[in-house]
C-alpha cells in the first residue's frame, strides 16, 4: 500500500492547544520529523492570529525554514491573500480549505462557501505564479456541527467544479470524527472518479474512535495521503465535538512505510511525549501505549521510558 503520512501537529495538532509552542521549538520539531523521515508536514495557519493563537507565529516558522525543508511542509490558507503572504514568506506548498456546509464555513471563514470557491482561482493563479503547488481542502465533508450530516454528492460536485481544477490534490476531511469506514470508503471512491490526475487525501479524527480504521478505508478506495498528529493532539475550534486528529503513531504503525523501523517509531513516540508533556495534553495514541509496553518479544516495543531520556525524533 503506497501511502504517505503527513504529520499535522503544527497546524491542527496545536489549534486547540491552550499553551502556545515558542516558534524556535517549532522549527526544531519540523526538522525533527523531517528527519526522523516523515515524509510531509503541515506546518501552520494564516488564520487570524486573535482567533488562533497558537499559530500566530506560522509565517515566523516559514521563514525559519530552508526551501528544502518547505517543499515538504504545508501551510493552511482560506482566501487569495494568505496565499499571497504564504509565497511571500517562503512557502510553496498551501492548503486551501472551505467547508461543504455553508454554516461551518461561516464560522470558520467567515462567509458562505459559494464565496470561498468563487475565490480559489485566484489562489490557484498566485500559488503557481510563486511555482508552488495548492491542494484542495473540504472541511466538513461527512459531516457538519451545526446542520448535521452532509450530502456527498455536495462533496462530489465541487471536486468537478472547474473552478477547484488547478488544485494539485483533494483533501477529504472527516472534520467531527463521526464518519464510519463504509462510509469513508465510498465517498473517498466518488472523489476519486472526478479528481482527475489529483491525488487524494484523507484527513480524519478520533473523535469516535475510528481514526485508523477510516484511514485504512480511505486508502483502499483511492486515497493516497493520510494526516495524522504526534499523539491525536488537536481538533478544530470552530466545530463543536471535534476532539483529537488520528495519531500519527497509529497510522504509522498501522501502514509501516519503507522509513519506518522500531528504532525511528520509538524515537518519535518520545518526541511526542515530550511535546504532550510541555503542553500539558493527555496522549491518545494507542501504539504509543505499545511501543512502552514490556513485550520485549515484539520489535516495536521499547519498553517504559526512563527519567531524563530525552526524545530524538
Amino acid at each position: 500500500m503506497d501511502v504517505v503520512l503527513r504529520d499535522v501537529t503544527l497546524r491542527d495538532g496545536l489549534q486547540l492547544t491552550g499553551k502556545p509552542l515558542p516558534t524556535d521549538r517549532k522549527v526544531a520539531l519540523v526538522r525533527s520529523l523531517l528527519a526522523a523521515g516523515v515524509p510531509e508536514l503541515e506546518i501552520g495557519s494564516l488564520a487570524r492570529g486573535d482567533l488562533v493563537p497558537p499559530l500566530a507565529d506560522t509565517l515566523d516558522v516559514v521563514a525559519a525554514l530552508t526551501p528544502e525543508e518547505l517543499e515538504r511542509c504545508w501551510v493552511w490558507v482560506a482566501t487569495p491573500r494568505h496565499v499571497q503572504k504564504a509565497v511571500a514568506a517562503g512557502a510553496r506548498n498551501v492548503q486551501y480549505c472551505f467547508s461543504v456546509s455553508d454554516a461551518h464555513n461561516n464560522a470558520n471563514i467567515g462567509r458562505d462557501t459559494a464565496v470561498s470557491l468563487d475565490a480559489m482561482p485566484d489562489a490557484v493563479a498566485t500559488a503557481r505564479e510563486a511555482g508552488g503547488r495548492i491542494q484542495l481542502c473540504l472541511a466538513t465533508a461527512f459531516t457538519c456541527p451545526f446542520d448535521g450530516p452532509v450530502d456527498p454528492g455536495r462533496v462530489v460536485e465541487i471536486v468537478a467544479d472547474p473552478r477547484t481544477a488547478g488544485s494539485c490534490d483533494v483533501v477529504v476531511c472527516d472534520t467531527l470524527g463521526q464518519a464510519v469506514p463504509s462510509e469513508v470508503g465510498a465517498l473517498v471512491a466518488r472523489v476519486a472518479e472526478v479528481a482527475g490526475e489529483r491525488r487524494i487525501a484523507f484527513h480524519g479524527h478520533d473523535t469516535w474512535g475510528q481514526g485508523v480504521a477510516n484511514g485504512l478505508a480511505a486508502a483502499a478506495s483511492g486515497a493516497t495521503l493520510l494526516d495524522g498528529a504526534l499523539g491525536g493532539l488537536g481538533g478544530c475550534p470552530f466545530a463543536p465535538g471535534a476532539s483529537g486528529n488520528t495519531a500519527s503513531e497509529d497510522l504509522m504503525f498501522a501502514l509501516r512505510p519503507d522509513w519506518l523501523t522500531p528504532t525511528v517509531l520509538a524515537g518519535l513516540v518520545a518526541e511526542s511525549e515530550d511535546l504532550l508533556a510541555e503542553l500539558g495534553e493527555p496522549n491518545r495514541s494507542r501504539a504509543a501505549q505499545g511501543v512502552r509496553s514490556t513485550a520485549a518479544a515484539f520489535p516495536w516495543t521499547a519498553g517504559p521510558r526512563e527519567a531524563g531520556q530525552q526524545g530524538t525524533g
